[in-house]
């Protein structure tokens, strides 16, 4: 039988929020079985079928560009872009909480924040829902074959400026952030290679009308460029095979990965090495997560990651069995994490970010709406003595054990059902993992 405490960890970090359920099964196995189990996930995610992604049916965005629109059409396109934006942020949210394969939904998440594209500027579901499902479909394989779908990503495109990006005015946005902050990191470049990428990147625009990227050829900068101290005449898939081969590419995607997953604390030397060799022989995303999760350094990392507001809302309604609030991308944009929204290309913000007091006010709010909201079996489990409350409590919510100061404020509102799992949901022991 694998160690409780190592297994709710791992289930912790590659998942949303783990059921005791779950928990209890991975606890009954093997370790390793457990992650090669998240890693390739066996039959159908009948959760996931259960909440598909809508279908943006009549996206203005996608109206030709010279479209005459009255000032009244276009007040009504501005309205149906946020409703069809907002369905598609609660469909994922529900895919999150309701997918069995939660390693497949937090990489989407983790995805999302990577590669990070806002509707802010975006505004078409039909495009974000696309990127997602990118990110669905190749983030879990061969990186540069991801990264390869991503330079033709249209929302990357249309958010990254790559639209204007053509071989008589080059735009460097995409080609930028490409090295900086998708495949290489601050430093593995110089200005030179910038424009070289911009150069490389040109030709590929956006067809509005079909909601799809595109490539141009007379608007393709034809010809040498030397990039990274390479010369040929680099296009999108050129120039994703040389970034993904410099060796600054996979210790930096370990890094990444490592520090979403792992600890906000620097990734440690064996890790990192662990998870490099094993990408060497794939160039798999997963090779690099199982190394990750099987190494004795992140087995160590509990109690040094603070969860995000999604991760923390999706993970309260999966272990609580609740229904997602109504208003919950309010509470989200409350608390700084509105899915669809990152604040910048960047992406959002780890650790302490989340601990702070505006940001526990929100948080306890929410925490109430799902406490008032418990269904009855949920309900039934917290029943009895305080002593059996309380652990019937951490064991629904995965918490290993309670710090003597929880414990003791849990205690003193273990007769009011609500304040208790509201207590709970915002302690430390649920906030940070």
């Amino acid at each position: 039988m694998a160690d409780r405490s190592q297994v709710a960890h791992v289930l912790r970090r590659a998942g949303f929020g783990p059921t005791a359920a779950e928990v209890d099964a991975a606890a009954a196995g093997d370790l390793r079985q457990l992650v090669t189990d998240l890693i390739t996930p066996t039959g159908l995610d009948l959760g996931a079928i259960a909440s598909p992604l809508p279908t943006a049916t009549g996206d203005p965005f996608l109206l030709p560009e010279n479209a005459q629109r009255t000032p009244e059409q276009q007040a009504q396109d501005q309205q149906t872009k946020q409703t069809q934006l907002d369905a598609l942020a609660k469909a994922w949210l529900r895919r999150m909480a309701m997918a069995r394969n939660q390693l497949t939904e937090k990489m989407v998440f983790f995805w999302h924040g990577h590669w990070a594209t806002s509707a802010e500027k975006v505004d078409s579901a039909t495009l974000m829902r696309h990127q997602l499902e990118t990110f669905r479909g190749f983030g879990r394989g061969y990186f540069p074959a991801f990264a390869k779908q991503m330079v033709r990503d249209p929302a990357l495109i249309f958010w990254l400026d790559g639209q204007l990006n053509s071989r008589r005015a080059p735009n460097e946005n995409l080609g930028r952030e490409l090295m900086e902050l998708f495949t290489l990191g601050i430093g593995a470049y110089q200005e030179p290679d910038v424009k070289a990428a911009a150069k490389a990147l040109t030709g590929w625009t956006i067809d509005r009308t079909r909601a799809t990227s595109k490539f141009v050829p007379n608007r393709f900068f034809k010809g040498t460029k030397r990039l990274l101290s390479v010369s040929a005449d680099f296009d999108a898939n050129l120039l994703v095979d040389l970034l993904c081969t410099r060796q600054q590419h996979a210790p930096f995607l370990a890094a990444r990965l490592w520090r979403r997953f792992g600890s906000t604390e620097q990734i440690p030397d064996s890790t990192r090495k662990a998870m490099v060799d094993a990408y060497a022989l794939t160039m798999e995303t997963d090779a690099m997560l199982r190394a990750m999760f099987t190494d004795e350094k992140f087995m160590a990392s509990q109690g040094q990651l603070v969860k995000q507001p999604i991760e923390w809302i999706v993970g309260a309604v999966r272990q609580l069995g609740t229904m997602m609030p109504d208003d919950v991308l309010d509470l989200l944009d409350d608390m700084g994490q509105e899915p669809l929204r990152p604040p910048s290309v960047g992406g959002w913000p780890s650790g302490a970010a989340w601990l702070t007091t505006s940001l526990l006010q929100v948080r306890m709010y929410a925490a109430s709406s799902l406490a008032a909201k418990l269904p009855t079996k949920t309900a039934a489990l917290l029943k009895g003595s305080t002593p059996s409350k309380l652990e019937a409590l951490a064991h629904v919510l995965a918490i290993d054990a309670w710090s003597d100061r929880t414990y003791k404020a849990l205690s003193a509102a273990a007769g009011k059902q609500q304040r208790l799992v509201t207590l709970a949901l915002c302690s430390p022991e649920y906030t940070i993992t």
